[in-house]
């Protein structure tokens, strides 16, 4: 075997390597996005239903000055949570997630307000760290299989500094930007603004379910209720969020590794098909010089 030859069956050997590593990550996504839509799938009609119910009673109390609903008069601090992933091998999945944060954050800049980003997977805190960026909180290592405690955490976090307000260290607004899942093909990066609720986040969320705003009786009063629904709105909108990131990241680590895994095949057809004319080349160069090894034998007898 020539030296050529022996470099192509060497990269064919590492491309057949890596073609494994490939599909079995292909695989496993494939086996473990199934669970998640089925995950978004139970998670978005709870969410939806609680964010009209915020609405109703929201839109039933537009007289009382309740946190969850009211804009502040002097919007100082933004917070933006923003979810990626922990892994990569995933396309451009988190480079869509923060290309959407850092447009959002631009507008939000543009308008006088100091941003103040909290970070959901190693992705987006390495892009913050590699630029040297500040940031607020970070959570990571459940980014594919999120738990309703890691939104419970988080939640916890971001209400706890939306109700202190700017004066006090914490923000005025909440926004959060997630990978919205839409088909295995499909999958859009989003911003919503989290808090407080506001008339276009409303629409949108009616505009999700079917049939007209419901109509509720308070009891023991508006107040009561919104104090009872604050968290209960932040975890369940911050829990969907996480779980459409994590069926949008398993679908586009499923679609990259096949891709990787069709591109390992053709470039082993090629190796193969380069191997063989390399020893096709060596074949044909032994006989030229066999037969012109015999002619000067002929011609010297």
């Amino acid at each position: 075997m020539g030296a050529q030859q022996r470099v192509y069956r060497q990269r064919i050997r590492s491309v057949q390597a890596t073609k494994k590593i490939t599909r079995a990550m292909e695989l496993i996504a494939a086996s473990r996005v199934v669970k998640a839509r089925e995950a978004v799938a139970k998670s978005t009609p709870y969410a939806v239903a609680l964010t009209r119910a915020v609405s109703s009673v929201a839109s039933s109390t537009s007289d009382i000055d309740h946190a969850l609903t009211t804009e502040r008069e002097h919007v100082k601090r933004a917070g933006v949570l923003i979810v990626t992933a922990d892994r990569g091998l995933a396309g451009s999945y988190s480079v869509n997630a923060m290309k959407e944060a850092q447009e959002l954050i631009a507008r939000l800049e543009n308008d006088g307000k100091e941003v103040v980003p909290y970070i959901v997977g190693r992705k987006g805190v390495g892009y913050y760290k590699f630029r040297r960026r500040p940031y607020e909180a970070e959570w990571t290592g459940f980014t594919d299989s999120p738990k309703f405690e890691n939104a419970e955490e988080i939640g916890d976090r971001l209400t706890e500094d939306f109700v202190k307000g700017s004066d006090e260290g914490g923000v005025d607004e909440l926004h959060v930007v997630y990978t919205q899942f839409k088909s295995m093909v499909t999958q859009q990066s989003r911003v919503i603004r989290l808090l407080p609720l506001g008339v276009e986040e409303r629409e949108a969320e009616a505009d999700d379910a079917e049939g007209p705003m419901p109509l509720y009786e308070f009891e023991p009063n508006p107040e009561g209720v919104l104090d009872a629904l604050l968290p209960r709105y932040v975890n369940a909108r911050i829990f969907n969020a996480l779980l459409q990131s994590a069926a949008s990241e398993l679908a586009a680590r499923q679609r990259a590794m096949k891709s990787a895994t069709d591109n390992a095949t053709e470039l082993v057809k090629t190796y193969t098909r380069l191997a063989n004319q390399a020893r096709q080349a060596e074949i044909t160069q032994e006989i030229s010089e066999i037969v012109g090894g015999a002619s000067a034998l002929a011609d010297a007898s």
